[in-house]
């Protein structure tokens, strides 16, 4: 029995996905749980299996396709075994010509037309059939001609058809009818003033249409030539501009796609506040030099101590710890931290499950390992989805403050900017000291300002004491 390779949801949050790889041909031998293709998802690049036995015998899409969850792509069957109702049903449908290939027993086509086009070609039906017949009369009627009654005179023969008429010159704006012809002679007739006006702008009287008097051309005739004559160039400007690569137009990516429409979700429909502060990192520093003096098993980056302090503060404040789900708030007695990180195409937030029970170098290994599965594209989505709170690090890129925008349904998430030595007062002396800024992103709808300023202290107090992330 023929198995049907449809594009799955590889992913919870996956509509479409990107073909980037095709493992197998056509005609290649296939085992159930073989890797027939590799498929772009919204957040990372994974592996499409066969689900059954058979040959491939028809690949209905092409590597750098995006086809929604769902769309037929291959047909694995026994070699000897009838596809054409499979590929002349699928959801795609052939290309065009491919059905009625299909219907006359012709082999099917390996481009797949839309659903769209299926239907336009269903509904361009009819236009091909002969003109329907008059409805049947009864047999006293039927030698009858339409315009003649029953025992009537005979009718006189339809009128022949009047020649076609060429087509009217434009009619000028006064209403004094169609152009004509221009003189016997081959040159065309024009006022004074239109000679000097096409003379002075360069204008070839032979190219214009007249709409005066008699088809003479006139000045508004010259005015009307010279704007075409801009748009002509604007057309051709713009048609170099196409051809000489002053520009690239770059399709967008699943993950790019995925990264527009939860921003947009974001950031137009939550009420967000934000809460900005500025913490004493001084002694986080000194505690990062001492234990890195330790060994390379006990080094941790200041994202990790971050990652830590949160995870503690959410569990003081389980509040934050939510979602968002429109009629009501779910708190987690969980806590799931994600962290922001680049790749190549935009932006994936790996997770770290139960960050408050981890240990700071427990963090910071796992850490390590999610952002390089990340950038590699290799994250599962047991690996990205289920966070409560989300960190965004722009440090490392010399940014001293910014905001991020939430991840729904989460109801906050913390921006980090980078460490800088500034001369602050400490006990009534001036000091120079390790400063970094915060920015917390708050849904108002479930975070008040009272609850987030809360949370944001808690923080500081893990970050400022460090050894408190020790214990």
């Amino acid at each position: 029995m023929a198995t049907k390779v449809v594009m799955e949801a590889l992913s919870p949050t996956m509509e479409e996905g990107r073909l980037v790889k095709w493992n197998k041909n056509e005609g290649d031998q296939i085992k159930a749980g073989d890797v027939l293709a590799e498929v772009e998802t919204d957040k990372a690049v994974m592996e499409l299996v066969a689900r059954g036995d058979g040959v491939l015998r028809k690949r209905l899409a092409n590597e750098g396709d995006a086809s929604p969850v769902g769309t037929l792509l291959a047909v694995i069957a026994a070699p000897d075994e009838n596809i054409d109702s499979i590929v002349g049903s699928a959801g795609a449908g052939a290309q065009s010509g491919g059905a009625q290939a299909a219907q006359a027993g012709g082999a099917p086509s390996a481009t797949v037309a839309t659903p769209n086009q299926a239907v336009a070609e269903t509904r361009e039906a009819p236009a091909k059939s002969p003109v329907p017949q008059a409805p049947r009369q009864s047999q006293g009627e039927a030698s009858t001609p339409p315009q003649q009654k029953a025992g009537g005179p005979p009718a006189a023969p339809p009128p022949r058809p009047a020649a076609p008429r060429p087509p009217a010159a434009p009619s000028a704006p006064r209403g004094n009818g169609a152009s004509h012809p221009a003189a016997t002679d081959g040159r065309r007739r024009s006022s004074p003033l239109a000679r000097r006006l096409a003379n002075d702008r360069g204008i070839q009287l032979g190219s214009i249409q007249g709409t005066g008097p008699g088809g003479r051309i006139v000045k508004r005739d010259i005015e009307n030539a010279k704007a075409a004559g801009t748009a002509a160039g604007r057309s051709a400007a713009a048609e170099r501009l196409a051809t000489e690569g002053d520009f690239q137009d770059v399709p967008l990516t699943q993950i790019r796609k995925t990264i527009a429409k939860r921003l947009s979700e974001s950031n137009g429909p939550i009420p967000t506040f934000f809460l900005t502060a500025e913490f004493d990192v001084t002694r986080a520093a000194e505690m990062r030099t001492q234990l890195a003096e330790m060994g390379d098993q006990y080094k941790a980056s200041f994202n990790d101590i971050i990652i830590k302090a949160v995870a503690l503060a959410l569990a003081e404040h389980p509040e934050v710890n939510a979602h968002w789900l429109g009629d009501k708030i779910r708190k987690f007695n969980r806590i799931h931290v994600a962290m922001a990180v680049a790749v190549e195409d935009g932006l994936i937030t790996p997770v770290l499950f139960d960050t408050d029970r981890m240990t700071l170098w427990e963090i910071s290994a796992k850490a390590r390992e999610l952002a390089g599965k990340a950038r590699e594209r290799r994250l599962t989505p047991e690996e990205y989805t289920g966070s409560t709170f989300s960190v965004s690090n722009l440090g490392m890129f010399g940014i001293d403050q910014f905001t991020a925008i939430i991840n729904p349904p989460e109801t906050g998430i913390l921006a980090i900017g980078g460490v800088e030595e500034k001369p602050v007062v400490v006990d009534g002396q001036l000091e120079v000291r390790q400063r970094m800024r915060v920015t917390m992103s708050c849904d108002h709808r479930a975070i008040d300002g009272a609850t987030g300023a809360k949370f944001l202290q808690t923080v500081r107090r893990y970050i400022e004491n460090p050894l408190s992330l020790l214990i």
